[in-house]
């Protein structure tokens, strides 16, 4: 019996989508629908001081607009947090910790004990509380992750052979917030486990996390993704990466296919002029027999002067 080929998008709901996020939706859906596989749609809103409801229901609207449509129930990760409570507790606890380290007390440390570290070199947690045995419910405690000190490698259909260590380059991770929420790398690499996800195909910037996300599926005895595609990013005029954080206009869906058009245009796609006339189903058939990653092979940053 063949194996599900199962890939995901899973946007966060602190904004509208825009051009960016929809680059990464379009390209995720039509991989894995090339391979005839299914295409869930997860909605990361964990952070529920960033996350509105308005914003999961727009991005719904938006996909649904575009002929985008995801298989299955959408899960909501806000509903999940006794799940995470559950493996945390189960399967990390040995591994994890409570610390009370307030940002100005950290501040405070390294001024007192320098380390030299290279200009974008990552600031590492100096597990100032690893061996204090806080409370892991006591008010000030966020919980730790001690991720493995070892060199790990996974191959990106994209970007190609990725080396990392995590727990050089991101140290002891706070998984768990004093406000009781869950961090991204945790719940997502969770859920990719718990829903069988097989291939993975998201922005650039997430890359750094991936090895820590595999490392955790493994610690947990949850499957792990078979294939990752880290996408180039999209950049405005300004220079800068379009994100929620830099005000990335919303899509505009009241002309599908010019926008259905656009976005395969950047990620290097088979377009033809009459795409601009056709319905978005019509667009995404093309698209997905048509589907081909590699004009994207090691590109760092899409193109933005297409319009």
């Amino acid at each position: 019996m063949t194996a599900a080929l199962i890939g995901r998008f899973a946007p966060s709901p602190t904004h509208h989508l825009h051009l960016g996020s929809l680059t990464t939706a379009v390209a995720s859906f039509c991989h894995i629908k090339s391979l005839g596989g299914q295409w869930l749609l997860r909605i990361e809103d964990v952070d529920f001081e960033r996350c509105k409801f308005e914003y999961a229901d727009s991005v719904l609207y938006d996909l649904d607009a575009l002929g985008l449509h995801w298989d299955g129930e959408v899960v909501y990760q806000s509903d999940r947090a006794a799940i995470y409570e559950a493996v945390l507790h189960e399967r990390l606890s040995q591994i994890s910790y409570a610390c009370h380290c307030s940002r100005k007390q950290l501040d405070a440390h390294r001024l007192a004990n320098p380390v030299p570290h290279g200009l974008n070199s990552p600031i590492i947690y100096p597990r100032l509380c690893l061996h204090k045995h806080h409370d892991w419910q006591h008010p000030d405690s966020k919980i730790r992750l001690q991720l493995p000190d070892v060199m790990t490698a996974f191959v990106d259909g994209i970007q190609g052979v990725i080396w990392d260590n995590p727990a050089k380059s991101l140290g002891d991770v706070v998984v768990k917030r004093q406000n009781q929420m869950f961090n991204y790398i945790l719940a997502c690499a969770i859920d990719d486990g718990l829903q069988g996800i097989t291939h993975i195909m998201r922005g650039l910037d997430i890359m750094p996390m991936t090895v820590a996300q595999i490392d955790i599926l493994k610690l947990c005895q949850l499957p792990v993704p078979s294939y990752y595609y880290h996408l180039p990013l999209l950049y405005g005029d300004n220079g800068q990466k379009l994100s929620k954080q830099n005000l990335a206009a919303p899509i505009d869906t009241t002309q599908p296919a010019k926008l259905l058009y656009q976005a395969l245009t950047l990620l290097g796609q088979d377009t033809t002029p009459e795409m601009l006339s056709a319905t978005p189903s019509e667009i995404l058939v093309h698209a997905i027999s048509h589907w081909d990653h590699t004009p994207l092979m090691r590109q760092h940053k899409l193109p933005s002067n297409i319009s």
